[in-house]
């Protein structure tokens, strides 16, 4: 496997560069991505401490929250720097006790971008993300064309600069490959504790395509960051570059993956510094072949 070249920090998005860390938003909202935080002005400084740490990628969505997030990012940030990419997903929604539910009809994912553009103050998205749903049973599931079809249509009345896909199978991302032009992103749960996507990931870099990991400390479910910090190859790892476990599992993704986009998420600027800090640490083929030895435990929730 190749190991990526740590001197070219970027990967292009659709045919623009982007700096390979960027910021997810998610955690900028209230308990469960619901509701506002405690500390809305904290959440705005997290945002513009990104920024000046050279952040030009934030991940956000109109149901973190709802509305609340897009809001702190226009908050903070608008007008907002030229080289910044905004990227949302569609293709979900919130009930009023915070519970997510699909919505991927064609008018719906309609109803979602224009939900973003409103929120976040833009006429155009540099990405959006359709976030599928693999429901039991086929009954109640809107075929991907139709929603691939929608994103088209949007992107073509200039709405959106790029599509992507997120939870998506392999036989999604070839079925989009074919439907659309320039595929911007697939963004699926992915790691070192949890590889069971890895054949989208190098199908992803053989097609030159960003492959951007959520979870990629693990997921909360499976107390990833302890998990971590539990596995002795990352210990040993980490002490040798003087860093974190979990400083060490993103170095790893940058490492062994060129097409990755990392979006690590806090509402800390002491946590965001640390994340953004993992651009200067270069894992060697040791640390590679150590890191070979990492136990994975999967995400039990898919």
């Amino acid at each position: 496997m190749a190991q990526a070249d740590h001197m070219n920090n970027t990967y292009l998005l659709g045919n623009k560069p982007i700096r390979r860390i960027g910021f997810g938003a998610m955690q900028l909202a209230g308990p469960g991505v619901f509701g506002p935080p405690s500390d809305p002005e904290a959440s705005r400084a997290v945002l513009r401490r990104a920024i000046e740490l050279g952040v030009d990628h934030i991940d956000t969505a109109q149901f973190y929250g709802p509305d609340v997030v897009n809001d702190l990012i226009r908050e903070a940030l608008y007008p907002y720097p030229d080289d910044l990419k905004l990227v949302t997903k569609v293709g979900g929604r919130r009930d009023d006790a915070g519970a997510w539910l699909p919505a991927q009809t064609p008018a719906e994912l309609r109803q979602g971008v224009e939900a973003n553009l409103r929120s976040l103050q833009v006429e155009r998205m540099d990405l959006v993300n359709l976030r599928l749903h693999h429901l039991e049973g086929d009954g109640d599931r809107v075929p991907l064309a139709e929603q691939l079809g929608e994103l088209q249509d949007l992107r073509e009345e200039g709405k959106l600069d790029l599509v992507g896909l997120s939870n998506a199978t392999l036989d999604d991302v070839r079925t989009a490959l074919d439907l659309v032009d320039d595929l911007g992103e697939v963004q699926n749960a992915f790691g070192i504790l949890d590889r069971t996507d890895e054949p989208i990931v190098e199908f992803t870099r053989e097609h030159d395509v960003a492959f951007v990991p959520f979870f990629p400390l693990g997921s909360a479910f499976t107390s990833g960051p302890q998990t971590l910090a539990n596995d002795p190859a990352i210990r040993q790892v980490a002490s040798k570059h003087d860093a974190t476990p979990s400083q060490i599992a993103l170095a790893w993704l940058l490492a062994q993956y060129e097409n990755v986009l990392l979006i690590p998420g806090t509402s800390s600027i002491a946590h965001l510094e640390e994340n953004m800090a993992v651009g200067d640490i270069e894992l060697d083929d040791s640390d590679l072949e150590t890191l070979t030895e990492v136990q994975e435990v999967g995400n039990p929730i898919g």
